[in-house]
């Protein structure tokens, strides 16, 4: 079972990141599907997609949840029964999840050169200002990425703007932690993120900020 990294953030958040080793046949064993998602597995076109889908089901079962326990609001944004947060994200072979008491957003994101080609879709002023001060530019626009998205997932609001509403304070490669904001409809609310990467892959996770 190819549970690849698990990280206890808080006393009550937990990161499990899975790597997609196994066939879909072996990853549907012993897994029950509510209807809904199993419409939703069935119609994925990728293998590689559906693996991913099956593979979060094991790591809902790791933290003692099944598919049952899960749903999704109008947004798509995935909850559970029991009134703790989830977050959940996949990327080519890997896949993760965030539970949490507190709002929490999880994103995996491969570090690819074609990065550059969208950056100016997310990345504001404030934060070109800096980006260019970091030694290697793929690394700091996908961490910036997977903190936006983190972020999106966090808020679970339609019409969320990534360069517009969402802002990523200045960080170093050397230090796995930002700080990000999110202003929207003239609110304005901070969070706590952390990034990880490995295997050519960058994991970003937002909580809301400790407020002291």
């Amino acid at each position: 079972m190819p549970l690849f990294k698990t990280i206890t953030v808080d006393n009550s958040t937990n990161v499990l990141i899975w790597k997609i080793e196994e066939s879909y046949e072996f990853l549907s064993k012993d897994i029950e599907l509510t209807k809904h998602c199993r419409d939703r597995v069935n119609s994925m076109k990728s293998e590689l997609h559906r693996r991913a889908f099956m593979s979060v089901r094991h790591l809902l079962a790791i933290v003692g949840y099944t598919d049952h326990d899960l749903y999704y609001d109008e947004f798509g944004k995935p909850h559970l029964k029991d009134g703790k947060q989830i977050s959940i994200t996949h990327s080519y072979e890997f896949a993760g999840i965030i539970v949490s008491d507190k709002l929490v957003g999880i994103d995996i994101e491969k570090q690819r050169e074609k990065i550059h080609k969208i950056a100016n879709k997310f990345v504001n002023e404030f934060e070109n200002d800096y980006i260019s001060q970091i030694k290697n530019e793929i690394q700091a626009l996908t961490i910036i990425w997977g903190a936006k998205e983190s972020l999106y997932k966090l808020f679970g609001t339609a019409g969320l703007s990534f360069k517009e509403h969402t802002f990523i304070s200045p960080f170093t490669l050397d230090y796995p932690f930002v700080y990000g904001a999110i202003n929207h409809d003239g609110n304005v609310s901070h969070y706590d993120l952390s990034f990880l990467e490995f295997e050519g892959f960058t994991c970003v996770y937002a909580l809301p900020a400790e407020e002291f």
